[in-house]
């Protein structure tokens, strides 16, 4: 079964600094229809403007994978990492039992980036914090896996998040019959079966074998392999 999230029905915040559009309820925005898909929870679609951003919070037992998509942010957290990130990199930090961070763009261009919340599988582990930049070849990347196989983050969870390139034409998914998935889209257009996918759309996937995607216009997704 197949599940259209358009992206013009997403949660919509404007502050004066940040434009973020939410997939699934968070913060000021509730929906009861979409509360998570499986164990991932938060998929945040954020615009920082320059000399700005998230001051110093906290999180607790939740895997929270940052993908940059432009511009430069830097993170600095309790576990004494302080880093830049840039367009192209991924972030993995795992809460575990606390962690307290500030995320600040002090350059001259807005950041775009998405931030994504996953459910771990343990509770109040030790905190960590990993950082790469990857080169998503045409056809799937694995991002993040339990096991850290193909060189991705380990991340606590049975969660397989791969980042796909594709230029015209037709992709396979890694899905499953027994598990469930989740497709967002970055850039382009995509089609699977009558539904057509662009910019900021998702799709919810449950007892799907080996969905094929036509690829409409040259196309960036992420895809979440659920338990």
């Amino acid at each position: 079964m197949l599940q259209h999230r358009p992206a013009d029905t997403r949660g919509h915040v404007l502050f004066g600094w940040l434009d973020t559009w939410h997939t699934f309820s968070f913060g000021s925005y509730h929906d009861p229809r979409h509360m998570g898909h499986s164990v991932l929870r938060v998929i945040n679609d954020d615009r920082i403007r320059a000399h700005s951003g998230f001051d110093t919070h906290g999180h607790r037992n939740m895997e929270i994978l940052t993908c940059m998509l432009a511009g430069t942010l830097t993170h600095r957290d309790s576990m004494g990492h302080e880093r830049m990130l840039q367009s192209g990199e991924w972030q993995l930090m795992s809460a575990g039992k606390g962690i307290t961070h500030s995320e600040m763009n002090q350059g001259a261009t807005e950041v775009h980036l998405l931030q994504i919340w996953i459910y771990p599988e343990r509770q109040e582990t030790e905190p960590s914090y990993q950082q790469k930049a990857f080169d998503p070849q045409p056809g799937l990347t694995l991002i993040a896996s339990p096991d850290a196989r193909q060189n991705s983050f380990q991340i606590g969870q049975d969660v397989y998040v791969w980042q796909g390139r594709s230029g015209v034409g037709c992709i396979e998914l890694p899905s499953s019959g027994e598990r469930l998935g989740w497709l967002h889209v970055i850039s382009g257009a995509l089609q699977a079966g009558d539904i057509v996918l662009r910019a900021g759309d998702g799709l919810a996937l449950s007892q799907e074998q080996a969905l094929k995607l036509d690829v409409l216009q040259e196309a960036d997704f992420i895809f979440f392999d659920l338990p």
